[in-house]
């Protein structure tokens, strides 16, 4: 196993950035249509084709998901996706017309540092079309794609992903962009709020501190919140129907809350979108969700503190903030 999301059979992911933007996109895609659900507990979210998730909602399957820089002009990812999809003949089949269905979410990274004085239009679009077209099974985390000009209240943010098999053989994988309000490790120090869920030393094997002080468990944040946003996405190899995918998607969540101090601010758009592959059958399906949701969030936890810990160089803006590795070695 590659420890990351791509360990789900049918899944790829494409990255791209731009080292003067500061910027970039990551684009989740599926091989062939599959369930989707979503669960957004941030209080600035910038999404796309959200709705359309809801169980009560007609069509149940995507064909991949958008993750993206740029704030609101990020969402011009997907419509880049949509063309590199419609190309392979993928999407939703409507009389002879067909249309991609692909979901996407923003983080805010307009103020890092960066060169955004694009012109007419923003360049999120051709590089969800490049992403598309060169996703593969095997990807880099840290500073790349969507993580590329990603920061936390004290560090560098970035991409990070992991993966993991429930007792009774269903894989689950997570991938986020860590643009965090807050902070992925506690106080001023090198351990990670995740620590209790990591594997294998993945980001440095230090566990927790001997003691948690008081000033570690001030709310550390940005001086502006809406520099934020950590958008996830939650994938499994097991066959969900949209209601099922939307639980796992509620407790997955829960993630976030284990990696990240202070999180689900008002201005943050914390998003985690399930995808469920549908290559294995539920035996129980009450035992099974709460396999799957449960492990979920523990890879969303480590997802993050991967995506800081393997952060690097970022971009030369002025406003990124030192990596993990450069501050604590």
């Amino acid at each position: 196993m590659n420890n990351d999301i791509t360990d789900i059979a049918g899944i790829r992911v494409g990255n791209i950035h731009d080292t003067d933007l500061c910027s970039g996109v990551t684009v989740v895609m599926c091989d062939w249509p599959m369930v989707a659900a979503v669960d957004v507990r941030g209080g600035g979210p910038g999404t796309r084709e959200t709705d359309l998730l809801s169980p009560a909602n007609t069509v149940s399957e995507i064909d991949a998901i958008a993750v993206s820089g740029g704030s609101a002009f990020g969402l011009d990812t997907a419509s880049g996706v949509q063309a590199a999809l419609r190309e392979m003949g993928r999407g939703f089949q409507i009389g002879p017309v067909t249309v991609p269905i692909v979901p996407g979410v923003i983080l805010f990274d307009l103020v890092n540092g960066g060169n955004k004085d694009w012109e007419r239009y923003p360049p999120y679009r051709e590089m969800g079309y490049e992403a598309a077209r060169t996703a593969a099974t095997r990807i880099r985390l840290g500073s790349i794609g969507a993580g590329y000009g990603a920061t936390t209240a004290t560090l560098r943010g970035g991409l990070g992903s992991a993966s993991a098999t429930t007792t009774s053989g269903f894989t689950v994988g997570a991938i986020a962009a860590v643009n965090a309000a807050g902070s992925a490790t506690i106080g001023q120090g090198p351990h990670f709020w995740a620590a209790p869920y990591e594997r294998g030393g993945e980001y440095g094997g230090l566990g927790m501190p001997a003691e948690i002080s008081d000033t570690a468990l001030l709310p550390y944040s940005k001086m502006s919140p809406m520099e934020s946003t950590t958008p996830a996405v939650v994938a499994t190899d097991a066959k969900l129907t949209k209601a099922e995918a939307m639980r796992v998607a509620i407790m997955a969540q829960d993630g976030m809350a284990r990696a990240l101090h202070p999180v689900h601010s008002p201005l943050d758009g914390d998003t985690v979108f399930v995808i469920a592959s549908g290559e294995k059958e539920l035996a129980d399906p009450l035992a099974d969700i709460l396999a799957i949701g449960t492990l979920g969030a523990h890879c969303l936890a480590r997802a993050i503190a991967r995506g800081v810990y393997e952060a690097g160089d970022g971009g030369k803006g002025s406003s990124v903030k030192p990596a993990w590795r450069e501050r604590f070695g």
